[in-house]
């Protein structure tokens, strides 16, 4: 104390002067958190008006409004085509840098959630006086008083405590209240005694302590400058599109280059020139995309919220799609966030007890005659209690006053043995020993009848310390070595899966033995000669959908890891019971337990599985956790800090992995907000990490993070589906200016129909690709790779533009010649005739009938070809649109017969009276269909070759990328690790066998790391010896059969048999 009162500067019994403490506010701020600056809206906005492919339109739209002004002053009336181009380009960068903003649009003042944790008032001493005060005037070296109710107004040195326990569970994830004292119990400020954090609540108790740390110097101060200072990374969605508009826009200025410098050389006028670049540019650039992802993310989203999940971040929907690593919080993500009693040890044997929210799950038989007892000292040694008004509320539902163990004890007794308060009414209480962390034992007295009942419960080895006898089948038995070793066991048993053990004991005393009023410390001297009743073990248990919900992110290739502040015992067993931590894995205390050596001896990249606890993780060299998370598949951090919790996730990142961060506490917030998508809980996550959170999950519920995850796969599918066939259509609107300028024929299609065709006809086919169901495998896929299965990559585009794209093409010019021929202009004739027929001066142009035609009336017949060209391109969009429904399955399997729009489009195009306003003659459809039926039966042979040689995109088949095929291991040929995890060769130095430090195989290729996913069929190695020296190994592999018809094919397995020698 005096080394604290020389340190700040202060008294421990009467404070700062109000004078000093005046000076210490002036010189070192307000106790609170400075907000973050953010950038305008306007500088925002203006980002979305000016990138990408708005620039290539503005461009374009500039050259049309020159070319209008040019034109209109040369006295054409024809130039106001240029003019309606300029304005709908215009309107369409606006619109679109509208949904743009909107989409980048999200609320980025983290500091403000972490206000709302702040007190508004504060008890401090001063000059010897108590006082109330603004909690932001207090400055360090001020002596302050909490109490139960109260959140701690900074960081705090204890002092003196007399009871007091704090909430931490938004801080470290610790479940159980945290007992505040004077002494020092660690050497780490986050589990040390003496500290009570900022913000924390003091649940019950009073404590007096000095403060030590005031606004951004306290714990929850740097955390909110972790969250605020790291920055909003691109999502992978955003890097996509962002890729894609470089391709476009690459091509448009090539093309349109190209164009422009060809229209130069054979004469045109620079004007001219400038409007066929202009043209290119309108035929290369989807004016339509940014719309088309905007709608299809915001149809995802609210297809999350009808399931509870809020998305902030409309490009989070894909992102979680992406996600290949979970890096999940255990208090309140994966667990329930309250104690439990998980099993009981009674009569000998260790029962289970229901830990699930709705009390659904079996429990143990109540048969046992000890039972009644121990059932009687767990009512009875209780001071919980339940908070009136709540009878019609279930019990697990109910909220209690008292601890979070406590109230654990009181809500299974209520379920087991009828109402507590009839019980207490029964058996009034005489007198109470409070639970305190010297004794570690809790007593009480009750009136029974003539007699009065002792009951007891506290640390197992408290309690045992004060017994003489235990109960068996309801007798009484003295204490016998035996039964110690049995209770030690038990013990051992529940405490290694992570739970907390009590013990609990009785005894009947004499009428009047204890008087009501005794003192608390009387009644330790009297709980002597206690019968042993039984133990009961306490947990935070898991939720119930939880470990399905593993089990599928395990089936969809993603890594679950988890990352909790509790203590690494209980984050072991939690991840055991939800699967993080696979049935038959073992970590290396396992691996030395089953061996029976030391730990020191095993070599860690034998086990599947490990815990690694924040003060390992601080003390690891650079790049040994990105090798710890190479070597071992199943991963659990315990007792970490938010800046390891920060570390971890950029690791992953690292190592080229898309992360997804669970969390509800504002220990979460700074990886919640690195994370390349971050998932809060709606119930009991805190404003923080809601705040830094991409997605909020109403329920609480980690499985809706599945949903999350096939919603996400299912938008990029789409999105891909959507672009593909945007992408389409680019060749047949680009090939009739690339044979107008290299064939001399007229302009089959012209800039306005582009564009209408951009902004008008393609986009709701486009936008109906969004509600696509997913396609039945989806979920037994690998993790989109970023790098390689981009949005669009060469396979699509050669797909799109020389398959697809070309059949369109010859569509339109096939009925383009048709439409020509029928009005008396033969193909022959038409080659070569472009200068002749755009000459306004010639009034006689003859046809092949010898038909003389008129400027104006050619100009007529133009408009009626971009009109036939345009049914082309339209009717081959529909096979087109068709085709795309599924990137794998057969139409037939998909579902055909779902296109409104389409149904509505004929119907306009051909109800009576519509043919007079359009104009389309019915021959000018049938010219296309054939083409349209090509691309069908062509993209119908296409998938049925995909489904026949899927590749490797299953999870299962010979090959993941990973690192090495396995690790050293102790034994010939035996693979020492999993079948991602890193290794050097396929065997070992084998010292018997051939030369001495010969290794059998030679190292396999080292594929990218992380992003591969440990396969759930691992390779058996078996080996032979077939001659000194040469070792013959077979690696049997197994990998699910073609997936033709539904998923249930995956669970089948085939073996392919690899011979390997040396």
């Amino acid at each position: 104390v005096k080394e604290l009162e020389i340190k700040y500067g202060t008294s421990a019994t009467k404070g700062l002067s109000e004078a000093e403490a005046a000076a210490r506010l002036q010189r070192d701020g307000p106790n609170a958190l400075r907000p973050p600056r953010g950038t305008p809206g306007l500088v925002r906005f203006g980002r979305q008006l000016a990138g990408g492919l708005q620039c290539l339109m503005w461009v374009a739209a500039a050259i049309c409004l020159i070319a209008y002004g040019v034109q209109r002053g040369q006295g054409d009336r024809g130039s106001s085509d240029n003019l309606y181009l300029a304005v709908a380009l215009i309107a369409v960068v606006v619109v679109t840098g509208c949904f743009g903003y909107y989409q980048e649009f999200k609320s980025t003042n983290i500091i403000a959630s972490f206000r709302n944790l702040v007190p508004q008032q504060a008890t401090v001493v001063r000059a010897g006086q108590t006082l109330q005060v603004n909690a932001a005037e207090l400055v360090l070296g001020d002596l302050v008083e909490i109490k139960g109710g109260d959140r701690v107004p900074a960081d705090i040195r204890v002092l003196a405590a007399q009871g007091c326990k704090v909430d931490n569970s938004s801080l470290t994830g610790e479940s159980e209240p945290q007992t505040r004292s004077p002494e020092c119990t660690h050497e780490s400020h986050l589990e040390t005694r003496n500290i009570a954090f900022f913000s924390t609540m003091c649940l019950e108790g009073t404590a007096t302590g000095l403060v030590i740390g005031t606004g951004e110097r306290t714990v929850i101060g740097r955390i909110a400058s972790l969250a605020s200072g790291v920055g909003n990374e691109k999502t992978p969605i955003a890097v996509e599109i962002e890729h894609f508009v470089d391709i476009i826009a690459g091509l448009a200025v090539f093309f349109g280059a190209t164009f422009f410098l060809v229209a130069m050389l054979i004469g045109y006028p620079l004007l001219r020139a400038a409007v066929f670049f202009m043209a290119i540019v309108v035929a290369y650039v989807p004016e339509g995309l940014l719309a088309t992802v905007t709608v299809c993310l915001s149809l995802t989203a609210k297809r999350l919220a009808r399931r509870n999940c809020v998305v902030k971040n409309l490009e989070a929907v894909e992102t979680l799609g992406s996600t290949s690593v979970i890096c999940s919080d255990k208090t309140g993500t994966l667990t329930q966030n309250r104690m439990a009693v998980a099993h009981l040890w009674l009569d000998g044997q260790v029962l289970a007890a229901d830990t699930t929210e709705d009390q659904s799950g079996e429990a143990f038989e109540q048969r046992s005659a000890s039972w009644p007892l121990l059932s009687q000292v767990i009512t009875l040694c209780n001071r919980a209690q339940f908070q009136p008004g709540q009878e019609g509320v279930p019990v697990a539902q109910r909220d209690v006053i008292g601890d979070a163990s406590e109230s654990a004890l009181l809500k299974f007794a209520e379920v087991t043995s009828g109402p507590v308060a009839a019980a207490r009414g029964r058996f009034p209480k005489v007198a109470e020993l409070p639970f305190n962390s010297s004794n570690k034992f809790q007593v009480s007295v009750h009136e029974a009848g003539p007699q009065q009942l002792l009951v007891l419960k506290g640390a197992p080895e408290r309690v045992l310390e004060r017994c003489r006898g235990y109960l068996r089948e309801g007798e009484e038995h003295p204490l016998d070595p035996e039964w110690r070793r049995s209770l030690e066991g038990a013990c051992l048993e529940l405490g290694g899966r992570g739970e907390r053990v009590l013990g609990f004991c009785a005894r009947w005393l004499p009428p009047g033995s204890v008087a009501a009023g005794t003192p608390p410390e009387a009644l330790a001297e009297v709980a002597t000669g206690l019968c042993f009743a039984g133990l009961v073990s306490l947990i935070d248990p898991p939720r119930a959908t939880v470990p399905q919900a593993v089990r599928k992110c395990r089936t969809a290739g993603i890594r679950v890891i988890m990352v909790t502040g509790d203590h690494p015992v209980t984050a072991k067993a939690i991840a055991a019971a939800v699967g993080i931590i696979s049935e038959g894995s073992e970590t290396p205390e396992d691996v030395a337990t089953r061996l029976h050596l030391p730990l020191e001896q095993v070599d860690p990249r034998q086990a599947r599985a490990r815990v690694v606890t924040g003060s390992e993780l601080a003390a690891l060299a650079p790049g040994a956790l990105e090798e710890l998370l190479r070597t071992h598949p199943e991963m659990v951090f315990a007792r970490t800090s938010p800046q390891q919790k920060l570390l971890i996730v950029e690791s992953c990142q690292r190592l080229g992995a898309i992360v997804a961060v669970t969390g509800d506490g504002v220990n979460d917030s700074p990886a919640l907000k690195k994370a390349d998508i971050g998932v809060a809980m709606g119930i009991a996550g805190s404003d923080a990490a809601k705040q830094a959170a991409d997605m909020i999950l109403l329920d609480d519920n980690f499985a809706s993070i599945v949903t999350g995850v096939e919603q996400g796969r299912l938008i990029f599918d789409n999105l891909k589906k959507s672009i593909a066939y945007t992408l389409t259509k680019n060749i047949p609107e680009l090939a009739p200016y690339l044979v107008y300028i290299t064939a001399s024929v007229p302009l089959p299609l012209g800039c306005i129909t582009i564009l209408f065709i951009e902004l008008c006809t393609d986009i709701f086919p486009s936008v109906s690709l969004a509600y696509e169901r997913a396609e039945s495998d989806i979920m037994h896929l690998r993790p989109r790779d970023p790098r390689r299965d981009r949005l669009v990559n060469e396979p699509l585009a050669a797909y799109s533009y020389f398959q697809i794209g070309v059949i369109q093409s010859l569509a339109g010019f096939t009925d383009y010649f048709v439409a020509m021929a029928q009005e008396g202009w033969w193909p022959l004739l038409v080659l070569g005739l472009r200068p002749r027929w755009e000459d306004a001066h010639e009034q006689e142009l003859q046809d092949s009938y010898g038909q003389q035609w008129t400027f104006a009336q050619r100009r007529y017949q133009q408009y009626t070809c971009y009109t036939v060209f345009f049914i082309s391109i339209e009717v081959c969009q529909i096979a087109d649109v068709l085709i795309r429904k599924t990137r794998r399955l057969s139409l037939l399997q998909q579902g055909l017969f779902r296109y409104t729009w389409v149904c509505i489009g004929c119907f306009l195009c051909y109800c009576p009276g519509m043919p007079n306003v359009f104009n389309f003659m019915f021959q000018w459809w049938l010219v296309p269909m054939p083409f349209g039926l090509l691309i069908l039966v062509y993209d119908e042979i296409r998938k049925l070759g995909v489904r026949r040689h899927p590749g490797k995109t299953h999870l299962g088949t010979p090959w993941i990328p990973g690192t090495h095929l396995g690790t050293p291991g102790p034994h010939l040929g035996t693979p020492g690790g999993t079948w991602n995890s890193p290794g050097t060769h396929l065997g070992t130095p084998g010292p018997h066998l051939g030369t001495p430090g010969t290794h059998l195989g030679t190292p396999g290729p080292l594929p990218p790391p992380l992003d591969s996913i440990p396969s759930p069929h691992p390779p058996q190695i078996k080996a032979q010896v077939t001659r000194p020296g040469v070792c013959r190994c077979l690696l049997l592999v197994e990998r699910p059969k073609n997936p033709k018809r539904s998923p249930r094919n995956h669970q089948k397995v085939t073996k392919k048999r690899k011979t390997l020698n040396t």
